[in-house]
């Protein structure tokens, strides 16, 4: 059985550069030759440029996880376990993770196992052609149990979370079982952030018997759902974003590491004064809401 195995990694659906996982467990990323060469190519990540705009291309290998900008594309905490057990594969290893949810990613980003490749030896469970036929095979960063979902047509409306949770233009926030009130609370700041003139993405609250395909092993859910139409999805197609834990080039335990003046100041570089005055704006906010959780994780930034 082969050591080696390859995943392709997609911007707007054409190969941009391969994930290749080695013995000892590591992963190297490379750009390929017809990206790095195209003076016209789109933006993967602001980390991936050097001081001079230019394209970097010597990225240190990693152990065990992925780079941080593929690291960041992936759930934390009880999604992450949530996904690793329906698709039966080990949570800490980041290439499997990212074989069986890459095919549905944040922004305009898909990684795809590369055609006719072998998979490394390992223990089965880490196994990606091990995966069960109901895994799910998306992925949405962060820590709460979300789902893409697609709106119903017809008077009775509601929303519809896909078998394989691939595709939608809606995310679904279920109930936290651990704190009541989530998604309510969810919806009453960003309410009031829109009445204040913040632009905000269109919010529902649902209630969970209008929602259909809600996968199986969540539990018993009480409350309403929050549904967020993506800001990443439009009718033309997907949007590519980051994060500022990819911006840094961090990995997601380090998201509370970065000042807000470093994330102002890239903000500042990249869309001028405006940009940057929105950002302070929405900082100032979440101070005054009371939101300590405005990490890098929670700024996203539109790139092309």
């Amino acid at each position: 059985m082969p050591d080696v195995s390859v995943l392709d990694v997609r911007l707007y659906d054409e190969p941009i550069g391969t994930l290749t996982h080695l013995q000892g467990d590591r992963t190297i990323f490379e750009f390929n030759e017809d990206y790095v060469d195209n003076p016209d190519r789109p933006t993967l990540s602001l980390s991936f440029k050097d001081d001079l705009g230019g394209l970097i291309t010597r990225i240190r290998p990693t152990q065990r996880v992925v780079p941080p900008f593929f690291s960041n594309l992936l759930p934390e905490g009880g999604l992450r376990r949530y996904l690793a057990e329906r698709a039966g594969v080990n949570q800490q290893r980041e290439f499997f993770l990212l074989w069986v949810l890459g095919l549905d990613l944040p922004g305009a980003l898909s990684i795809h196992p590369a055609v006719g490749d072998g998979l490394p030896p390992g223990d089965h469970e880490d196994l990606p052609k091990n995966a069960k036929p109901n895994a799910l095979r998306f992925s949405l960063a962060g820590v709460q149990l979300k789902f893409s979902a697609f709106q119903n047509a017809g008077k009775g409306g509601g929303l519809t979370i896909p078998a394989e949770g691939v595709g939608g233009s809606w995310i679904v926030k279920l109930p936290s079982q651990q704190f009541t009130g989530v998604p309510e609370n969810e919806f009453s700041m960003m309410t009031i952030a829109r009445m204040i003139g913040m632009e905000v993405p269109i919010i529902n609250l649902v209630d969970l018997d209008a929602i259909a395909g809600i996968p199986e092993g969540v539990g018993e859910l009480k409350g309403q759902a929050l549904a967020v139409a993506r800001f990443d999805r439009t009718l033309d197609g997907p949007v590519h974003t980051e994060d500022f834990a990819q911006v840094f080039g961090v990995f997601p335990d380090d998201k509370y590491k970065r000042a807000s003046y470093a994330t102002s100041r890239v903000i500042g570089t990249e869309t001028g004064h405006v940009g940057a005055a929105e950002f302070i704006r929405r900082l100032v906010f979440s101070a005054l809401i009371d939101n300590g959780d405005m990490h890098a994780l929670r700024t996203f930034f539109g790139v092309t």
